[in-house]
């Protein structure tokens, strides 16, 4: 699994009034440069683009330009293509992650995403904005529920990053059991649980380090001993053996190649 260039995946509701750790961070990794906001996710685009980025600019951004693409014949204008290009980082608001995928999916703005991670640049995303970033994504499914085959929906993601699936709002919209069905289903993904105002900073040697006030979960499927995901019906609950878990605050990072955790200020 091989990163190139820097990616940022918020859980949702970041600090955005007090020392906003997060958001500053990722001004940082774009070393105060040219910022684009890609607000495709959320029904108030002008609200939320316009919120985002005042406080980029208060944080030290050198331009903000808010990109609202609402269909895929805008996602394929050049002059889309152009501010994507002139970018230092790249972030994606929250709302619905499907209507990222469909807008953007195949299109020239998407090819330019990929070109501009793949030399470096910055990319980050908040709630919606984070569970893209994977090749494949959980778009649905009943946060409070015992896990069971059938209790999430998923859909091809982004794919800046393969090998994960990724869930957002993770410990305040109690989504553990969600996200063990979707390692289940698949257990050569690792499972990526991210609370809210928490992000993991994926450098291009696939190590993440946590930032935030709360913490990173990661759920390791590979040593399952037994599942019987392959033969339970609807609504049935799921068995799990042998699931390995990691628990993550901040300044704590993952080797996601190794699949092992790494104390602050271990390599």
């Amino acid at each position: 699994m091989h990163h190139k260039g820097n990616l940022m995946v918020i859980g949702g509701a970041e600090d955005k009034a007090g020392e906003c750790k997060i958001l500053k961070q990722f001004i940082e990794c774009a070393e105060h440069g040219n910022i684009v906001v890609m607000t495709s996710a959320t029904e108030k685009p002008e609200q939320v683009g316009k919120d985002y980025a005042e406080i980029f600019m208060r944080l030290g951004a050198a331009k903000v330009e808010v990109l609202d693409i609402p269909n895929r014949q805008i996602a394929n204008q050049a002059r889309i293509c152009e501010a994507l290009n002139q970018a230092q980082g790249i972030f994606f608001t929250g709302g619905d992650q499907l209507k990222i995928t469909g807008i953007l999916g195949g299109t020239m703005a998407d090819t330019v995403l990929h070109s501009r991670y793949a030399a470096g640049t910055i990319i980050a995303g908040t709630s919606a904005g984070a569970s893209v970033m994977s090749s494949t994504m959980i778009v649905g499914g009943a946060s409070d529920e015992t896990p069971a085959k059938d209790a999430l929906s998923m859909a091809p993601g982004m794919g800046l990053i393969g090998d994960v699936v990724i869930d957002q709002h993770f410990a305040q919209r109690g989504r553990i059991g969600r996200l063990l069905s979707a390692v289940a289903q698949n257990p050569h993904y690792l499972g990526i649980g991210i609370d809210e105002d928490t992000a993991v900073l994926i450098d291009e040697m696939g190590c993440f380090r946590v930032i935030g006030s709360q913490t990173v979960t990661v759920v390791d499927g590979q040593p399952i001993a037994f599942t019987n995901v392959s033969e339970t019906g609807t609504r049935h609950p799921l068995a799990l053996f042998n699931v390995v878990l990691h628990v993550l605050p901040a300044e704590f990072s993952f080797d996601l190649r190794q699949r092992r955790p790494i104390l602050p200020g271990r390599e």
